[in-house]
């Protein structure tokens, strides 16, 4: 727990902003002409697709590892790109890594962990199952279960993208941000709020997959049914800590529909040539479902997944 009270620091979000691979640092950032994409406001979007892995999870994965004894085994459970992360930071060390994944989990996703040298093994029907054998297997042996979300350093390495956002000049009145376990908008929030707490976080989530926003609303832990085709942002079952460090620095959860999201990815492959997958969609699917809200304000998202 820092000085102030929060689990997440600013000073490693500062020290991740200069020290993360620079392979995932600086992403393209600018604000979207109206021909392109309008949505009835100012948009600014930040691109978190042209890496070696397509996805900003590259960032905290990176910043963990470089904190990890090179002895120690590591596990890990992932819809895909979390654990294409870990692969690829484990692999710059010369690290193993397994990682679980359900038997329903994107294939493509699962070949691409594999590629990057990860030793992934299928097991249970979604996410939170899979996550369920990872940690068996790594209580058996003393490995380390990483869970994305319940690491520190893996929300402060997120954390870097505001530092870069805050940094690009734009007078910003919101920030929205997709919500799976909560590493990426923990991160984004802890920094925002502290450097321009007049900036309103906004965090997005699937409707088919509402848990984390109604453990956030209800203050307590709620399990639901994920069904949605936005498998990056499918939890069921939520991290505590991960909803705890929403108090204070989140100012809304929001929701989108399927139809909505399918229309965000249409969005910006056709009006900026950006391939998304359907969680990386979500910051657009809000704004466009929720125009009157942020009509005449300018809003920043993150684009932060394409492997489609």
């Amino acid at each position: 727990m820092t000085s102030d009270g929060h689990r997440l620091s600013l000073a490693r979000i500062e020290e991740a902003a200069r020290t993360v691979d620079p392979v995932f640092l600086g992403s393209p950032q600018y604000r979207v002409e109206r021909h392109a994409v309008d949505l009835g406001c100012e948009l600014v979007v930040k691109v978190e697709t042209v890496n070696p892995i397509r996805s900003f999870k590259g960032r905290g994965a990176d910043f963990f590892v470089r904190g990890v004894d090179r002895s120690q085994r590591l596990v890990c459970a992932s819809a895909g790109n979390f654990g294409q992360a870990m692969a690829y930071a484990c692999r710059t060390r010369g690290m193993p890594l397994v990682v679980y994944a359900s038997v329903n989990a994107n294939m493509a996703k699962v070949a691409a962990m594999r590629g990057l040298g990860a030793d992934v093994r299928l097991a249970g029907d979604d996410f939170d199952a899979a996550k369920d054998a990872a940690r068996a297997d790594a209580a058996a042996d003393g490995g380390w279960m990483v869970e994305d979300g319940l690491e520190p350093a893996i929300s402060e390495g997120a954390g870097t993208m505001a530092v870069e956002l805050l940094a690009g000049g734009w007078d910003l009145d919101a920030v929205v941000v997709p919500l799976g376990n909560g590493a990426m908008l923990g991160g984004i929030a802890r920094w925002v709020k502290a450097v321009r707490p007049g900036i309103e976080v906004i965090a997005v989530q699937a409707a088919g997959a509402p848990a984390m926003e109604r453990s956030w609303r209800s203050g307590r832990i709620v399990e639901l049914p994920a069904a949605t085709i936005a498998d990056g942002i499918a939890v069921r079952v939520p991290i505590p800590e991960a909803v705890a460090d929403m108090a204070g620095i989140v100012d809304d959860v929001v929701l989108v529909d399927e139809e909505s999201i399918v229309e965000a990815m249409r969005r910006c492959q056709v009006g900026l040539g950006v391939v998304l997958e359907p969680a990386g969609a979500v910051g657009i699917a809000a704004i466009a479902s929720h125009a009157e809200r942020f009509a005449g304000r300018c809003v920043a998202t993150i684009l932060c997944g394409g492997n489609a």
